[in-house]
């Protein structure tokens, strides 16, 4: 199946928050598997530069005290808060292009192309989109987490802002706060014109 996915110089991967809290086991939201997707990722980096493809890293880069956040309101424990170690990348990932970080006020910041205010509703744009048409992207693959989330709302905008986009399977993994949340999550991609392989 991996052979459907061709890299050229209109392509690029997008490693979705790929991030400690997120990836390892101690972080604080943590993701089951996680931390056996970073060789996935990595392989698919390897394969993007060897085409020369573009590869651009989304990260999660809260403030400390964000409504996000359960002890504001919110419903996720606090995770990735900018400059520690949460937010970082885990060990042994290669980083090797831009980070687009998300999320750094009062926002939700599921998709790498935008962010909510969470108590207002106003959407903005991150720079996600800006970097992509200014290297004449048409093609997105989509690595890392979590697949009912952040990799699913940006493949979801994605395919809004008129991308071809392709979510790796075997790259990904889901919270799952119920049962079955990631495969619900790539069935709803694969029903909005997202390539899943």
């Amino acid at each position: 199946m991996r052979d459907r996915v061709r890299y050229d110089e209109r392509t690029a991967v997008v490693v979705v928050d790929l991030q400690n809290d997120f990836a390892q086991p101690e972080g604080s939201l943590y993701v089951r598997g996680g931390e056996e997707i970073v060789g996935a990722a990595n392989l698919e980096v390897e394969r993007a530069l060897a085409a020369g493809a573009f590869v651009v890293y989304t990260q999660d880069w809260h403030p400390p005290d964000t409504p996000h956040f359960a002890p504001y309101g919110g419903k996720w424990p606090v995770h990735c808060v900018h400059d520690t170690w949460g937010a970082e990348f885990p060990p042994g990932l290669v980083v090797v292009g831009p980070q687009v970080r998300k999320a750094q006020g009062h926002e939700d910041g599921y998709s790498g192309f935008t962010v909510e205010h969470v108590r207002t509703g106003a959407r903005f744009s991150t720079d996600l989109e800006t970097l992509l048409r200014a290297r004449e992207i048409t093609k997105l693959v989509i690595v890392g987490l979590a697949t009912d989330y952040c990799v699913k709302e940006t493949g979801l905008d994605g395919i809004r802002l008129g991308f071809h986009v392709t979510v790796l399977r075997d790259a990904v993994r889901a919270v799952d706060v119920e049962p079955g949340d990631g495969e619900r999550a790539l069935d709803e991609l694969a029903a909005a014109g997202v390539m899943v392989v």
